[in-house]
């Protein structure tokens, strides 16, 4: 208000040219079907958003890539044994300006569908949790050529100095 009784007021700035002062970053890996590539993907995902300074969120986002891979190869890829091209998962961070994309691409043509899982299931919780977790998720439409889930979040940079109070 003292802004504004001043003739000091300045909007705040779009967050879209916010964003154009800040460079953009990504950072891809490339993952094999085997389930050791969700630990994989967590470790290169925690060590991407540590480089990036955005290390305060990282947990969240981490736990996200986790389930976005983990339904990849779960949901994703062929059976074991199976005849006809094995299939990748790739998982690709963009980050610009206030936002953070991950993206999970996988070879399968069927759409992600949350479903309430049974009160003692162990598993049927990740799209859930990737909900409640990131600012917004969807997926690209299925073709011969797979899809891509991705969720994305709103971040901060972390600072350097420790806060004072």
């Amino acid at each position: 208000m003292a802004g504004l009784v001043n003739d000091n007021w300045r909007p705040a700035p779009h967050p879209a040219r916010a964003a154009r002062d800040c460079p953009l970053r990504t950072a891809a890996c490339a993952l094999s079907g085997q389930a050791r590539s969700v630990r994989t993907a967590r470790d290169f995902t925690f060590a991407t958003l540590r480089r990036w300074r955005t290390a305060h969120s990282s947990q969240d986002i981490t736990l996200v890539v986790s389930e976005l891979v983990t339904n990849a190869l779960r949901h994703a890829l062929p059976e074991p044994g199976a005849t006809g091209p094995p299939g990748q998962v790739l998982l690709g961070l963009l980050e610009y300006g206030p936002w953070l994309l991950c993206a999970v691409k996988d070879p399968s043509e069927v759409a992600p569908v949350p479903r309430p899982p049974g009160s003692l299931a162990e598993t049927g919780r990740g799209l859930q949790m990737i909900c409640a977790l990131s600012d917004q998720w969807g997926y690209t439409k299925p073709s011969d050529a797979g899809k891509t889930v991705w969720a994305i979040f709103t971040v901060r940079r972390a600072s350097s100095s420790p806060a004072r109070f």
